[in-house]
This record gives C-alpha cells, sequence and structure tokens, in this order.
C-alpha cells in the first residue's frame, strides 16, 4: 500500500494521512437524516467511504466507522406533520428501511450506527458543560451556541463570521443573542410529539450537537478523518467544530473530506423534475447492487458524479465483463512454464491501482488499472503468451481488487443470505415475526441496543417495519 493522501478541506490541500494512534483508524460519517426512503445521493458516501475503509484494512490497520443516523430532526417533525404521523413512528420506519436498502449494497454494516434519540443523555451533559464554559447560553428554554467565542469560526468553509446565516430562519431569534449564534437546544413546540427533560427545560437537540456528542462516544475527543457531502462544510461541520473543540479544548478532527454532490440526467435531482431515484426504486426496476456500487465508484468523490440510467447499465456491463474475464482464467488451459514479463505486466497494474486510491481515493484510476490488466491478459491469452503459472497470479490480484472495490464477486444477494434474511419478503411467518419483536424487547431492556438494531434491520429486509410505541411496546406491519 503505497502512502496514502488525503485532500484535507480545512487545509485546501492535499495531505499525507498519518492516524492519530499507530495502527488504528477512527471514521465518522455524517449519516442520513431519515424523513424519506434514501436515494441515490445519500448512497454515493455510503459506498466511497466504505471503500476508504476496506482500503485501510488492506493496509492492515484496524479501523472503526462510524455512521450515524439522525431520527431527531426537523426535517422529520415536517414530513410527519405532512403525513398526518407520528414523528416516532416516522423517523422509526425510515430507520429500518435505510438498513434494508444499504443492506442490498452488499457492503456490509458500519462498525457503529449510533442514533440521535438513543444519545441524549450524552448531549444534554454536552450542553450542559458548554453553558458552564461560557460558550453557551440557555434562553427561554432553548439553548445556543455563542459563535463568537470561537476566534477561528469559519475556517473549515472560508466564510467571514458577519456573512454567515445559520439557515434557522427567524426561529429563536428574539432569544439569541447574536443572530449568529445556532442551537444546541430547542424548547418542545406545540405539535411535536417527541420532547425529553434537560436541566433547562423539555425539547429536543439541535442537529449539529447530535453528531459531536455521537462521534466521541465511540472515536474519542480527536477523530482521525470526519467525512460527508460537501453541503454540510457549512453550517453543519462548521458548528461541530465549534462547539467539540469548545468543550475538550482538543483538534476535533485531523483530516475533513467532503463528496462532491451527485447529478441526474445532468440535472439536480428533484421529486418535481422526476430524476428522483431512491436504492428502492432502483433495486425494484432490477438494477443490480453490484451495477449501483460500480457507478458511484467510478468517479472520484471530489468530482460531480452524473447519474444516468444509461451508465448504470454501462456499470453493469463493466462489472459482467470482469466476472466474465474471471471465469476465462479460472477455466482456462494454458501451456505450462513461465511468462515472467506477464508477471511483471500484472504486478505494474496492481502497483497503478495501489497509487490511484492512495491518490486521495482516485477510484476511476484504479478501476483504469483493473481493466488494463483485463485487456492485457485477454491479448496474452488470445496470443497464446499466457502460462498456466500466472493463473493463480492474476486470479491473487483480483481478489486484491475485490476485497477493495467489491464489485467483482457476485453478491448481490450473497449478503442476506450470509445474514440468514429471508430472500422472499413474504416467506417470513407471523409466529417469527412474533419470536423477533418479543427477543427485540428483550434486547432493549437488557441495553444491547446493537442486537435490538440487528433484529430491526433482519426485519427490515424481509418486508416487516416495526414502529416503536410511546408506551414501550412494539407495532409490526409488513411493507
Amino acid at each position: 500500500m503505497a502512502e496514502l493522501r488525503l485532500y484535507d478541506t480545512f487545509a485546501r490541500d492535499v495531505r499525507r494521512f498519518e492516524p492519530r494512534e499507530t495502527g488504528r483508524v477512527g471514521i465518522y460519517v455524517c449519516g442520513p437524516t431519515v424523513y424519506g426512503r434514501i436515494h441515490i445521493g445519500n448512497a454515493r458516501p455510503f459506498v466511497v467511504f466504505s471503500l476508504l475503509k476496506r482500503f485501510f484494512e488492506y493496509g492492515g490497520l484496524d479501523v472503526t466507522l462510524v455512521v450515524n443516523v439522525t431520527d431527531v430532526n426537523d426535517k422529520i417533525y415536517t414530513a410527519a406533520a405532512a403525513a398526518g404521523r407520528s414523528s416516532i413512528e416516522l423517523a422509526a420506519e425510515m430507520t429500518s428501511f435505510y438498513v434494508a436498502d444499504t443492506d442490498r449494497l452488499g457492503l456490509g454494516r458500519p462498525d457503529h450506527e449510533p442514533l440521535a434519540s438513543q444519545s441524549i443523555e450524552a448531549i444534554v451533559d454536552y450542553i450542559a458543560a458548554l453553558i458552564a464554559s461560557g460558550n453557551a447560553y440557555e434562553a427561554s428554554g432553548d439553548v445556543y451556541f455563542r459563535v463568537r467565542s470561537d476566534a477561528r469560526y469559519g475556517a473549515l468553509s472560508r466564510r467571514e463570521v458577519d456573512q454567515m446565516d445559520q439557515g434557522e430562519g427567524v426561529e429563536g431569534a428574539a432569544r439569541k443573542e447574536d443572530p449568529l449564534d445556532f442551537a444546541l437546544w430547542k424548547t418542545a413546540k406545540t405539535g411535536e410529539d417527541s420532547s425529553w427533560e434537560a436541566p433547562w427545560g423539555g425539547g429536543r437537540p439541535g442537529w449539529h450537537i447530535e453528531c459531536s456528542a455521537m462521534s466521541m462516544k465511540y472515536l474519542g475527543e480527536t477523530i482521525d478523518i470526519h467525512t460527508g457531502g460537501v453541503d454540510l462544510a457549512f453550517p453543519h461541520h462548521e458548528n461541530e467544530i465549534a462547539q467539540s473543540e469548545a468543550a475538550t479544548g482538543k483538534q476535533f478532527v485531523k483530516i475533513w473530506l467532503h463528496a462532491e454532490h451527485l447529478m441526474v440526467e445532468g440535472e439536480k435531482m428533484s421529486k418535481s423534475t422526476g430524476n428522483y431515484y431512491t436504492l428502492r426504486d432502483l433495486f425494484a426496476k432490477g438494477h443490480r447492487p453490484s451495477s449501483i456500487r460500480f457507478l458511484l465508484l467510478s468517479v472520484p468523490y471530489r468530482r460531480q458524479l452524473n447519474f444516468t440510467m444509461d451508465g448504470l447499465q454501462q456499470a453493469a456491463s463493466s462489472v459482467e465483463r470482469l466476472r466474465n474475464f474471471k471465469s476465462r482464467v479460472e477455466a482456462g488451459r494454458f501451456s505450462a512454464g513461465d511468462a515472467p514479463e506477464i508477471a511483471a505486466r500484472i504486478q505494474a497494474r496492481e502497483d497503478e491501482f495501489d497509487e490511484g486510491l492512495s491518490d486521495d481515493l482516485n477510484t476511476a484510476q484504479a478501476l483504469a488499472a483493473v481493466f488494463d490488466l483485463v485487456r492485457d491478459i485477454n491479448t496474452a491469452i488470445d496470443r497464446g503468451e499466457f502460462r498456466q503459472s500466472n493463473v493463480p497470479i492474476v486470479l491473487a490480484a483480483l481478489r486484491k481488487f475485490d476485497e477493495i472495490l467489491a464489485v467483482l464477486e457476485d453478491t448481490d444477494d450473497a449478503k442476506l443470505q450470509a445474514l440468514g434474511f429471508s430472500q422472499k419478503r413474504s416467506g417470513i411467518s407471523d409466529a417469527e415475526i412474533e419470536a423477533l419483536v418479543n427477543e427485540r424487547q428483550e434486547a432493549r431492556r437488557a441495553r444491547n441496543f446493537k442486537r435490538g438494531d440487528e433484529i430491526r434491520a433482519q426485519l427490515a429486509a424481509s418486508g416487516i417495519i416495526l414502529e416503536d410505541m410511546k408506551d414501550g411496546s412494539i407495532r409490526w406491519k409488513r411493507e
């Protein structure tokens, strides 16, 4: 593995990556806000930063990947009100959908997927510490962070402080000391059906403080790599830096990575223009997870990707070409003897692959190296230059490529099988559902939230949606 260089948004430069702790890497990804089914744009960072984890692991590092789920947010309240539903039920249902849809991608799960709603105690403690230090203040049940208490505020997004708009509209404007200040805690409002107690009154956390609390729980006060979409740099990530460093006095993040937007057919994705694709839409149309993965990796993460149906079909053809090539090598009967020039060519393509990914995750260069290898070996086979001794070398190279890219092996359905999920979504009986629901209740009572989330994901993959009720019971229904 070559020396890894990553573009740090904060430094505005490509930097050599050195983990904070030798042999270990912590990565935090801002995950979805669950007010609807996740779309193809949400899937891009999930795919790209899963690759980053695998690349580190291939290099022998121990990686902890944390992807949060924002299930307490203004967008959820708005969507729930529009649908005439409980925000708690909507968020729980969409969280289940998110897990099921991303499971179908066949990339496994992050090491931790904390929910904002299960992190309230840590968030309240965090806010209390910021109030005690003078970096935050309570105002009529709300709590705000004093932006001007951070002399470096704006360094990530390169904005002048006086020109910043937190995007909070007129909400709380009369209670703020300064219009620049942002909300850490919001008092409960009429019509909102979820609220938690805090020393300054019942309410809910602001969006920004949720991520700081969840990231620190699993990765400590300084994170190696923090990622997300480019649209999150301001105000979300700017505010994370301010509140986190005010609380700890330490650097919050060593390297910031931001993925560019995804366009659809050359336009911004929008429901009103009819070019809005959820993962579920694409699966329902018969598109394979491997094709989606390939397309999302075909353009480096810092470049805008134009998602098209033609491009998705080309991705499927590319994946099929790789699989056919592997089958040709495995099934072929080649002449005995050595062909050192072929082995040298294979090694050269492996080196190009490593160099591409080491250069700020240049997935386009890495994929080009893979297809250059395919071309080289196919040409050698056609000319009779390929030898049986080259077979294990080529297959080893392909295994290496796929341990990182995850597009070669046909795992489109194997992931669900490995987890014991039913491939026939209607194949699970009511009795089996009730047994799993009861097991989840026991797991939650024992505070084994990881097992509880696993059961929710398992049921979601079989088309069963759970709704956590206010009285502690669970209601389920078939999708």
